[in-house]
């Protein structure tokens, strides 16, 4: 891989990326705020400051929390004097909006931007097997190929335009928030029939109601009582607001996003810290007398 790359941004998500570019044999550079040497994984170089990837690497790669926290490192990167960077690869969720302001920042610096949200979780993370949207140069797409199937099974070209892949990203967010939300409530309908979870589950999984809930959430997490889907209720609830507020601005209909987003952030509000898989109890607990 000719490429030398850094990453910042050793989270739930970031870690096991970063983990599977380091087994392919890269020469990757890492760095967290939280602790870059009690994180890195094994192949990879810890740095103790981004000062230091930004110096290093020529594409970096970030797996952040929010819109602020990468508008805040793209600033910091694009008023260092020692930058051997050319490329930033935003893997993050962080709305149309930020995506763009980042990509202005580094642009003005002379430093490229993709905008390259991912989705498949923190299992398909550590698998290698989550979904790159990637809205840049199509060039540089090309020219990370390696890379990005090094932790990717499926890369797309959504766009060339910084937010193009933020749009793609929470709108599958919201999908994916909604299924769960309307599973879960089918499901305790389902149960006050006196049905069992795991049949009801084996013929809607055979019918024209199947989704990405009913085929792993609820058969893997739920009825086994894991609820360990590795995506926090808080993300989640966030990514939702992201898509409402895009779609209302954009004048689009939002009737489903408005209900869909007072949904999980309720849950979120309940339940603070949680794998949103436990939405499920969410809607079963508030249905309880007293609650």
């Amino acid at each position: 891989m000719s490429i030398k790359p850094g990453f910042v941004g050793l989270g739930q998500m970031g870690q096991p990326m970063a983990a599977n570019i380091a087994a392919s044999g890269a020469e990757l550079i890492v760095y967290d705020k939280a602790g870059s040497v009690e994180r890195a994984p094994e192949g990879s170089t810890p740095v103790t400051s981004l000062e230091d990837v930004v110096g290093m690497a020529e594409t970096i790669f970030l797996s952040l929390p929010d819109g602020p926290v990468s508008i805040t490192v793209a600033n910091e990167i694009s008023k260092m004097s020692n930058i051997a960077t050319t490329l930033v690869v935003d893997l993050s969720t962080v709305g149309p909006d930020a995506a763009r302001e980042a990509s202005r920042i580094l642009g003005d610096a002379g430093i490229g931007y993709a905008d390259a949200p991912v989705s498949g979780g923190a299992a398909g993370a550590k698998a290698g097997t989550i979904t790159v949207m990637w809205a840049g140069s199509g060039n540089e797409m090309e020219r990370h190929a390696d890379v990005l199937k090094s932790f990717s099974k499926n890369q797309f070209h959504v766009g060339d335009e910084p937010g193009q892949g933020q749009a793609v990203k929470i709108l599958n967010n919201f999908l994916s928030a909604t299924a769960m939300a309307a599973t879960s409530e089918a499901v305790l309908y389902g149960l006050s029939e006196g049905l069992d979870m795991k049949t009801l589950l084996d013929v809607v999984n055979v019918s024209t109601g199947q989704n990405t809930a009913t085929r792993d959430k609820f058969p893997d997490r739920v009825l086994t009582g894991s609820f360990d889907a590795g995506f926090k209720t808080a993300l989640l609830a966030k990514d939702v607001r992201l898509y409402l507020a895009n779609a209302q601005k954009a004048d689009m209909p939002d009737s489903v996003g408005s209900l869909v987003s007072g949904i999980w952030n309720d849950c979120d509000d309940a339940l603070p810290g949680s794998d949103f898989t436990r939405i499920y109890e969410f809607l079963r607990d508030r249905k309880q007398p007293g609650i």
